[in-house]
């Protein structure tokens, strides 16, 4: 595997074609440093670059080391100093990763055990989809600290879970529990420990493989790329990836398996 992978703040495993990140910060509750946002793009880069044939990884989980938190926000003390101009270029480094994570040609889900606040929290939504341990707490606080989201928050928890109890959630600034997040649709699904979270994790990873790795890709090029337009647009986008996808390997041993009552052998073209 030719991707970079001895980072400080970091972690990146590869086991059964699934890979796990892991922000490694857990003395500092995996807060989102500016070290920690450079390296994480460091490497979805070298993920996209890598793995256009799925020889990498086939679905991947971020989550974050020790047992208090995914990522309990952006790293507070080292924004004390930033001047306007340094917390823009920051808010954009954030806000480039979570881009990145929509623009992965796999799955990936957010593993979230503990708190996923602020920067957590957008993070986390900036996957595919959230499974959650039972001590998940979410949360968009920066208006306690006078800020306001900086990573995507204020655009995609409202798409999640609707925009007036987004603003709600935002202005209070209050923390949101497992129960009311699976709720409100932002968790799909809720485990009793971390232990199994990542386990279930793996799994669901894992019986999605029997699929076509080009088929999902496109459903969530699809899906993302609909999701700020209008719906007639969204359908014609649609539309032009279904053709397309005509061309590949992947229909055609799809199509023929079925017919021929076997399992297919998909290779992601």
């Amino acid at each position: 595997m030719s991707i970079k992978t001895n980072f400080e703040t970091l972690t990146f495993e590869v086991e059964n074609n699934i890979g796990v990140i892991t922000v490694n910060r857990p003395e500092s509750l995996n807060a989102l440093s500016e070290q920690v946002h450079t390296e994480l793009n460091v490497l979805l880069k070298d993920i996209m670059k890598n793995n256009a044939d799925y020889s990498v990884a086939k679905g991947l989980i971020l989550t974050g080391a020790g047992d208090k938190a995914f990522i309990a926000g952006a790293d507070i003390k080292g924004m004390t100093t930033m001047s306007a101009a340094d917390a823009e270029k920051f808010a954009r480094l954030g806000q480039e990763n979570t881009l990145l994570f929509e623009s992965l040609n796999v799955p990936v889900i957010a593993c979230v055990n503990g708190y996923a606040l602020g920067g957590g929290c957008e993070m986390a939504m900036a996957c595919d989809f959230i499974f959650a341990s039972k001590t998940a707490v979410f949360g968009q606080p920066e208006v306690k600290l006078g800020l306001l989201p900086g990573f995507g928050g204020s655009q995609r928890l409202s798409k999640l879970v609707g925009r007036n109890r987004a603003k709600e959630i935002i202005y209070s600034g209050r923390n949101v529990k497992i129960d009311e997040a699976k709720e409100i649709g932002l968790v799909v699904t809720v485990f009793e420990n971390k232990e199994e979270l990542l386990t279930g994790a793996k799994t669901y990873l894992t019986r999605m493989m029997a699929n076509s790795p080009l088929a999902i890709y496109e459903s969530k090029r699809v899906m993302n790329e609909g999701n700020d337009l209008t719906v007639k647009d969204g359908l014609d986008v649609e539309a032009r990836a279904f053709g397309n996808i005509f061309n590949s390997q992947d229909m055609k041993e799809g199509t023929k398996a079925f017919v021929e009552k076997r399992a297919p052998n998909f290779l992601g073209k």
